[in-house]
């Protein structure tokens, strides 16, 4: 969104459909809908965004439009954000809530119920209740036999707890893993699973790094 106008999937239909036609009035055709809205649609996405579709008339080819260097990152950047948006709804959340505890710049340490969690925030003071969010793509699983470097273990939430679940996929696993009740979800390749010899029952730590958690204010 930018200045009160927000880029939408009717626009970047439209904005698609023009890049192929190469005219406004075939897009709108294609779509089914009417020209002279679409390109009054245009106009206001122009004064947000700056001009996104360069339209002449005339000349040997006949006119046309094209979407400018700006049409193109615009529609590239929501590709791009849909295809970021896409895999994050994909991709299991395990959520914790608790309170900040206490900041120390943009990292807050939230006491929750397996412990004290460190994540990134935005603005959040002490004592605000917040959730915890961290994404299964996040966590790292390590067997007992494995151990983090202490520098590293220092920057990360570390906790033990046990496999309750595997999903097998092609390529990558989803465990599960309780943690003091809490069950967390984690992705491990087949490949990794295999090493560790991955079974339910077994105890396995798991840890992830305070920049890949993410907390929301409010309960």
């Amino acid at each position: 969104m930018r200045d009160g106008v927000e880029l939408d999937d009717r626009d970047v239909a439209l904005l698609r459909e023009i890049d192929t036609t190469g005219t406004i009035a075939a897009a709108s055709a294609n779509l089914g809908r009417s020209r002279a809205r679409d390109t009054s649609r245009i106009d206001d996405l122009e004064a947000a965004f700056g001009e996104l579709v360069d339209r002449h008339r005339g000349g040997s080819d006949g006119g046309g439009s094209r979407l400018t260097d700006t049409g193109s990152r615009v529609l590239n950047r929501y590709e791009r954000l849909q295809v970021a948006l896409s895999a994050t709804a994909q991709v299991p959340e395990t959520t914790l809530e608790g309170a900040v505890t206490q900041v120390t710049g943009e990292v807050a340490e939230v006491d929750t119920r397996v412990g004290r969690v460190r994540g990134l925030h935005r603005g959040i003071d002490a004592e605000t209740p917040v959730q915890v969010r961290i994404g299964a793509d996040a966590i790292t699983v390590l067997v007992p036999s494995e151990s983090l470097d202490p520098n590293v273990r220092s920057t990360r939430n570390n906790f033990t707890g046990t496999v309750t679940e595997i999903t097998r996929g092609q390529t990558v696993w989803t465990v599960q893993i309780n943690v003091d009740g809490t069950a967390f979800q984690a992705l491990v390749t087949e490949t990794s699973a295999d090493r560790m010899e991955l079974s339910t029952g077994d105890r396995v730590a798991i840890a992830w790094k305070a920049t890949a958690t993410r907390l929301a204010q409010g309960l």
